[in-house]
């Protein structure tokens, strides 16, 4: 499981910014058409971010033809040396994976979902020795079930939570930064939902659901969304180190920090 026990996430993989990234799906937080060369910044800014905090980062060429391909999570979930690719949840994005598929090939066993399962790696929280996985319009639950075997399979622990229609995915209102810890938006997820696994969950305003996904490292250090000062003040509060990223472009289309990558160990 990448990085989920010490948070140390050595390596990872992200994809450029698709030059038709204008048509990228928006139906949450976008409330202008997603801008090209915007994004394109925030994501050097993003890779820059990562490689700061120790992450050794490969960078595969956009596709023209995928708007959302930058959102790399969503096309594979990794597992100990093993990469599931599911069936995308959205039709547009279906092919999007098979591109990862091949560079992941090299270095992970390739274990394809069967038709009928969808997922989007948007859905799944690596925590501690747990995998969270969220139900939602764009994961089912054939997906959901077929990834939680191969999950059991290695030895780890299974949380299933229902995704309320409020939010796109599980990690848009909810990450993990430190052991026994999840960061969580409030209106979307419930107390109980995360209480029974989580030893202690800080909780996000409302106001900036946004900001509640965030990209923990160890030492308690924190990359977060720029622009959210309740958050930050929070997360300070707390003990995190705290450097930030302009997603504001990413958001246009949807996108939140984790959805540019895949960590791959």
């Amino acid at each position: 499981m990448p990085g989920a026990y010490d948070r140390s996430r050595k390596s990872a993989v992200v994809r450029g910014i698709s030059s038709n990234y204008s048509n990228a799906l928006s139906n949450y937080f976008g409330t202008k058409t997603p801008i090209y060369e915007e994004a394109a910044g925030s994501h050097r800014a993003y890779v820059t971010a990562l490689r700061a905090h120790g992450t050794e980062v490969t960078i595969l060429p956009e596709l023209a033809d995928f708007p959302d391909s930058c959102f790399v999570e969503d096309t594979a979930v990794m597992i100990d040396g093993k990469a599931i690719i599911p069936n995308m949840g959205h039709p547009s994005r279906e092919g999007e994976q098979i591109a990862v598929s091949e560079h992941m090939k090299n270095f992970a066993e390739i274990i394809q979902m069967p038709k009928g399962a969808n997922l989007d790696g948007g859905d799944v929280v690596f925590f501690d020795d747990k995998y969270l996985i969220g139900r939602s319009t764009r994961t089912n639950k054939a997906g959901a079930e077929f990834l939680a075997s191969h999950v059991n399979k290695d030895g780890y622990d299974v949380e299933f939570i229902e995704v309320p229609n409020s939010t796109l995915h599980l990690t848009t209102v909810c990450s993990s930064p430190r052991k026994g810890t999840i960061i969580a938006a409030e209106g979307h997820l419930k107390e109980n939902q995360i209480s029974k696994f989580a030893e202690e969950i800080i909780w996000i305003p409302n106001n900036e659901s946004y900001a509640s996904n965030t990209i923990g490292y160890s030492n308690d250090r924190l990359i977060i969304a720029a622009g959210f000062s309740k958050t930050k003040n929070i997360l300070q509060n707390e003990g995190f180190k705290l450097m930030s990223v302009d997603m504001a472009p990413i958001m246009q289309a949807d996108g939140s920090l984790t959805c540019l990558s895949v960590y791959t160990s």
